[in-house]
């Protein structure tokens, strides 16, 4: 058994609430499909966090205790979900708008790839064949003043998602702010991808064995 055969890194809920731990009160927030749906469920004690959902819902809350949901109320990933009190309910055009006028603080997405230089590929692979499912991304990476990512370290197969050039299609060039995956929380800086913590378990040489590109370690001084 090698040493770091035990090592599993956080699950996706505790992903998801490590994430809402640095989203500051009051923002504006627009959570992706997948893991980062999962932040809805975890605001921490003493903060609001306003929730946006592009299908045309502001105020959006967790997703409902089984059966107990309407199915009329969903979000852009056709999950149900709760309107918390004072919600707001619009069109898709004017949910854009929120978007692409820069209305939104932050959005939590999730990522096949990130460059080191803060490139997100999130929609397709580029196999043949393949389902285009953009949605709303390319609007929310041009128009959110801070981009979060939610992913898996790796893919199935063991392949690194952080790598050093994106080789899918991009969502954007240079968006990506912060990374969190299972196995560590990374800034993208000027020089590359910064360590900010590790998860329990986890070295700093275990994650960069999975990682596609050179790893800063927290302590390092950048000019970012």
């Amino acid at each position: 058994m090698s040493e770091h055969s035990t090592v599993t890194g956080l699950t996706r809920d505790e992903m998801a609430q490590r994430c809402a731990l640095d989203i500051p009160d009051g923002s504006y927030v627009n959570l992706g499909i997948g893991i980062p749906e999962l932040v809805a469920a975890h605001v921490p004690e003493g903060r609001e966090f306003i929730y946006h959902t592009e299908n045309g819902l502001l105020g959006m809350g967790p997703s409902p205790e089984p059966g107990a949901g309407d199915p009329e109320l969903i979000n852009a990933g056709k999950r149900q979900v709760t309107a918390n009190p004072g919600a707001a309910y619009f069109n898709h055009a004017d949910s854009f708008v929120m978007i692409r006028g820069g209305h939104l603080d932050l959005c939590v997405l999730g990522a096949l790839q990130v460059s080191q230089s803060g490139d997100l590929a999130n929609w397709s692979t580029g196999a043949p064949g393949a389902i285009p499912a953009v949605g709303g991304a390319m609007d929310l990476v041009a128009g959110v003043k801070t981009v979060y990512l939610i992913t898996q370290h790796t893919t199935r197969n063991g392949e690194p998602k952080l790598v050093e050039s994106c080789s899918f299609p991009l969502t954007g060039l240079g968006v990506v702010d912060r990374i969190y995956t299972d196995l560590a929380v990374i800034d993208v800086v000027d020089e590359g991808f910064q360590v900010v913590e590790l998860s329990p378990g986890v070295s700093f040489e275990y994650v960069q064995e999975r990682t596609g590109a050179p790893l800063i370690p927290a302590d390092a001084g950048t000019c970012g």
